[in-house]
């Protein structure tokens, strides 16, 4: 019988070439690929390549070439559908009986995708057509221009309830059909189906062979409750087995011999644009084992990139949890965090491609996470807290099923247990009571040789700064009040940020209710409330001190594009240098309470990256001279 493409491509990526040829050849990795001596001719000399990346061999001795199935039936003699039955049978996938009804089933597929290319080139065509003119600024503010937009397939769902169903109908589509490709949202309380995506920057999601079984969707109202939306689970579409741009990842994976792994789908983009094309993510879930494997046929230690909070730092421990499992002898992850408060897009327009490779330099190996984790958890100080570390350490380790793997990882947790050592507090007497962490880093600082000597007190005291932010404050709230209208596209990120002056405090205040009030805030309702709230004298005061810095910006002749841009910029300055702040003042108390090698450590990596981002307003800051 013939057996339906996606069934024979989801066997072969449960079960890779190299696992179904190394039962009959003995393989020895080498670079990307595996070699052994050909199973076809008598040799001495290996020429057998297997490339589990494009999942085929190729005997240069005999010039054999093939996949899994054709490997069966050349070594062992067996038909193509008993190879395909048995493969089918070790990789758990079930086939389809050979009836008229999988015949059926197969001519469904089809079509299916056939649906989902005419709903694909539809949201291409709305966002170029006027509909289209919010989500194309949107996509502009975000770097993403026509080139990407193109070669990404981008798209643009109106705010219209049966406008896919429409046009969809208009093609012969029948409404059932939409309905089970998640096109229409439907249910016992929905009396008339309609377009489960509206008013969203749309961003097609393809399998291995680059065909659009699904979507994922990005409000541009603030109001809607779900940021981000994907397709339901569908007959084409699982999203816990499946990763967003493998398909135009796969050559650039095997070029570099390594993936990478982001939050989302501008993140991807991002990433391209930097220079790594290798770049996958996970479909709105925390990853998967399937997800794991599938990067796993890709590299042998793909990088997870992961963005630098709290809940960044979370999802990597989950993900050392699913991995360890899994682990092999030469197969691993690394982990990367991103800067406090940017991710890939922030970091790539603040720092460039550099910037975003020296995360991924920094991205360390799943045994130094699963260390920082431990010690992370809590204090060291007494023999009990000690001996618990240990405990919890050793369970964990246990998790790992490869029994080689598992003595590595006991042996490297011990060799750091025994690093373990007594540390003098400071003070009269010198008596040991602090506990040292050798080796023991912040989760996202590089890895660095040891400092030599311990500071003193009055050097941690110099680790202070003072900043720009008074100047920068000011500078994103006289933008919006200049320009009132970017209140309502900004509101949302506005509100979360920290000033420290009273005055932008009190003013932004007015700015985001007049935000709420109306959809595009005026200049008179601004001035209004101020005026109401005695709020002028300190809109003044903010309107002066920003000028210092920067008049054209705030001119009536500044280019809206660039202004936009501008104040982008200075959020994400303000966010991470508030976050580098108080990262500062944690990493000070830490040396303060127990001063070690690594915390002195962590004190100068923080001085140095909020020197980094401190630098990049040093010349903005200079009094500005021009007429606004």
């Amino acid at each position: 019988m013939r057996y339906p493409p996606h069934i024979l491509e989801e066997i072969r990526a449960r079960l890779p070439a190299s696992a179904v040829v190394g039962r009959r050849v003995q393989l020895k990795k080498a670079g990307r690929e595996w070699r052994g001596l050909s199973p076809f001719n008598a040799e001495k000399t290996p020429s057998f390549y297997v490339n589990d990346q494009k999942q085929f061999y190729h005997c240069f001795s005999s010039g054999k070439h093939g996949d899994v199935f054709t490997f069966l039936m050349e070594t062992e003699g067996l038909s193509f559908p008993e190879a395909v039955e048995r493969l089918a049978g070790e990789a758990g996938v079930s086939l389809p009986a050979p009836t008229a009804e999988t015949r059926e089933s197969e001519k469904r597929r089809a079509t299916a995708l056939d649906v989902m290319e005419m709903a694909a080139a539809w949201f291409e065509e709305r966002l170029r057509a006027a509909p289209g003119a919010e989500a194309r600024a949107y996509l502009d503010r975000r770097g993403l221009g026509p080139e990407v937009r193109t070669r990404f397939r981008l798209g643009y769902a109106p705010n219209d309830r049966y406008a896919l169903r429409d046009h969809l109908a208009g093609k012969g589509i029948d409404r059932a059909t939409m309905v089970e490709l998640g096109l229409l949202a439907a249910g016992e309380d929905v009396a008339v189906p309609y377009d489960y995506f509206r008013d969203r920057v749309m961003f097609p999601i393809t399998d291995l062979r680059g065909k659009v079984v699904a979507f994922g969707g990005r409000a541009l109202a603030k109001e809607v409750r779900a940021k981000y939306l994907n397709s339901p689970e569908t007959p084409l579409f699982s999203k816990g087995r499946m990763l967003y741009n493998l398909a135009g990842a796969r050559k650039a994976a095997h070029d570099r011999g390594t993936i990478i792994a982001v939050e989302g789908y501008v993140d991807v983009i991002a990433m391209t644009l930097a220079g790594h094309a290798e770049t996958v993510a996970p479909l709105g879930t925390a990853l998967t084992e399937d997800q794991l494997a599938l990067l796993w046929r890709h590299g042998d230690e793909p990088i997870l990139c992961f963005d630098g909070d709290g809940a960044g730092v979370r999802a990597a421990h989950r993900a050392l949890d699913l991995a360890l499992p899994l682990l092999e002898p030469g197969r691993s992850l690394r982990v990367a965090l991103l800067p406090a408060g940017q991710d890939p897009d922030d970091l790539l327009r603040s720092g460039g491609p550099a910037a975003i490779d020296r995360v991924l330099e920094a991205a360390i190996p799943l045994s130094e996470l699963l260390w920082r984790r431990a010690l992370d958890s809590g204090p060291i100080d007494t023999p009990e807290r000690r001996a618990g570390l240990a405990r919890t350490l050793r369970t964990t380790v246990q998790a790992i099923r490869d029994e080689t793997v598992r003595r590595y990882y006991r042996d490297d947790v011990e060799e750091r247990l025994r690093g373990l050592s007594p540390q003098p507090q400071r003070g009269s007497g010198g008596a040991a009571g602090g506990f040292r962490r050798d080796g023991a880093r912040r989760f996202n600082e590089p890895v660095s040789p040891r400092l030599k000597a311990q500071p003193s007190a009055s050097v941690t005291a110099s680790a202070g700064f003072s900043d720009a932010s008074p100047v920068r404050e000011a500078m994103i709230v006289a933008t919006l009040l200049v320009n009132p209208e970017m209140a309502a596209t900004t509101a949302e990120d506005i509100a979360e940020l920290d000033f420290a002056d009273s005055d932008c405090r009190a003013v932004t205040a007015i700015l985001l209710a007049c935000a709420a009030e109306t959809s595009v805030p005026d200049a008179n309702l601004l001035q209004e409330r101020l005026t109401r709230s005695g709020l002028v004298e300190a809109a003044q005061r903010v309107l002066d001190r920003a000028r210092s810095r920067e008049r054209a910006m705030l001119g009536t002749q500044a280019d809206p594009a660039q202004r936009a841009d501008a104040l982008r910029q200075a959020m994400i300055l303000h966010r991470q240098a508030g976050a580098l702040h108080s990262e500062l003042h944690e990493a000070r108390q830490a040396f303060e309470a127990d001063p070690t090698d690594a915390g002195w450590a962590w004190v100068c990596d923080v001085k140095e990256r909020l020197a980094t981002v401190l630098s990049a307003e040093t010349e903005a800051d200079q009094p500005a001279t021009g007429d606004a």
